[in-house]
């Protein structure tokens, strides 16, 4: 009986648990709702996919023709011309650096040819004292001071042939005018495209430059004691000096390109002023420099050759020998300092080279005023800009310049003003 109870408990025991673990689901129905479906005209696809097909065509073909433009840019030949005028500004270039070096390496002869000199003479002279001090020959003293005053008076012959403060200074100068040119070829690049009258103008102006500023010593340097003050040149005189200049005539109704006679006159008397002060006294002056140095060249070997005799001779009973030779020797010092050290030959080429700066000027406004077609010649209001810059004057200054200059001239009186304030 017991056990009929247990099993019937077993069988009953999972009806049970799984009434107890029964949960309620709920669950909750949305109603579906219908479909809609926008249907897109088939003409409008087709037009849409048209224009992007039309859009992709023209994009293909501008990327072509860009990239053909590109091509035909690279592979685009310049001008003869230009060509031409781009292998002149490179050596024009080339020339700025070799005038530049040079220039600087002249610049060192003169300091160390000048202290070399100075220390070989005042040595020179020392021994020569003390050998007349000791009251007897000394032979080594002797030899020693008679070589080191040949050796100086040789040196010195050498130094103020050549003149290196002159040639540093010469070399300045040839940098400077290089370098305007080169700005004055990439003005032209600037602007417009050149033409051949450029090419032919840039190269005569190197070969004046290259005439006028020579690299070489031999064969080809300048006199540096020429018989008479000369300005410098280094522009190329005979195209500028074949116009002749006319007086302007009215033309009515054309252009004038910037000129009138009343600019003309200024012109003219702008060129008045600058021959009869500025040229007049920069060759006064030149002149001046040029004796002075030409002087200076002659005494200091004279002096050392002087000493180098004397010293010879000095403790074999002559005072005077001794004397010559050490007051020689000394002079000789101070000469060579005074035309080395203070760069005379430097002033000389300086006042050459201002002088030269006003011959150019004037040639310039001679050559644009000869210039019978207007529109040949440069624009009259720029010229007239250029002319008061290099004369340091604003264009008020250099009218009024012009008027008191007239004025001056009328009265037969000579005018009390230089034309230029730069230099």
């Amino acid at each position: 009986m017991a056990s009929l109870q247990t099993s019937s408990l077993l069988f009953s025991s999972p009806s049970c648990c799984s009434s107890s673990n029964r949960t309620i689901n709920a669950a909750i129905h949305v109603p579906k709702l219908p479909r809609v479906r926008f249907t897109v005209p088939k003409q409008t696809t087709k037009l849409v996919l048209e224009g992007l097909q039309l859009k992709e065509q023209v994009l293909k073909h501008e990327n072509i023709d860009l990239y053909n433009n590109n091509q035909s840019a690279a592979t685009a030949t310049p001008t003869v011309s230009t060509a031409q005028l781009y292998a002149l500004l490179e050596a024009v270039a080339d020339r700025v650096e070799m005038h530049a070096n040079i220039g600087e390496q002249r610049n060192n002869w003169n300091a160390l040819l000048l202290s070399s000199i100075n220390m070989i003479t005042l040595s020179a002279s020392l021994m020569a004292g003390v050998n007349a001090a000791a009251g007897t020959s000394v032979l080594a003293l002797n030899i020693s001071s008679a070589i080191l005053f040949s050796a100086a008076t040789g040196m010195l012959l050498i130094m103020n042939k050549i003149q290196p403060s002159q040639l540093a200074e010469e070399q300045r100068n040839a940098t400077r005018l290089f370098r305007q040119l080169q700005s004055e070829i990439e003005t032209v690049f600037a602007l417009r495209d050149p033409t051949e009258k450029d090419v032919k103008e840039t190269m005569e102006k190197v070969l004046a430059l290259d005439k006028a500023y020579p690299l070489p010593l031999l064969g080809a340097m300048l006199e540096k004691f020429p018989k008479k003050f000369e300005p410098a040149v280094w522009w190329p005189r005979n195209v500028v000096q074949s116009q002749n200049p006319r007086k302007l005539k009215s033309q009515k109704g054309k252009n004038m390109n910037g000129w009138s006679e009343e600019l003309e006159s200024e012109m003219r008397e702008i060129i008045q002023v600058v021959k009869s002060k500025d040229i007049e006294d920069y060759e006064r002056l030149g002149s001046l420099v040029l004796k002075i140095n030409k002087i200076l060249a002659v005494s200091g070997p004279v002096l050392t050759g002087i000493a180098a005799v004397g010293s010879a001779f000095v403790g074999h009973g002559s005072a005077t020998a001794a004397v010559a030779a050490v007051a020689a020797g000394s002079l000789a010092s101070i000469v060579n300092a005074f035309q080395h050290g203070a760069q005379v030959g430097m002033v000389f080429e300086m006042y050459r080279n201002c002088a030269g700066f006003f011959n150019k000027l004037e040639d310039s406004i001679e050559a644009t005023l000869g210039e019978q077609d207007l529109e040949k010649r440069e624009n009259g209001g720029i010229f007239e800009m250029k002319v008061a810059m290099q004369l340091g004057r604003s264009l008020e200054q250099l009218r009024e310049l012009a008027s008191k200059s007239a004025l001056y001239r009328s009265n037969g009186e000579p005018i009390d003003e230089f034309g230029c304030k730069l230099f």
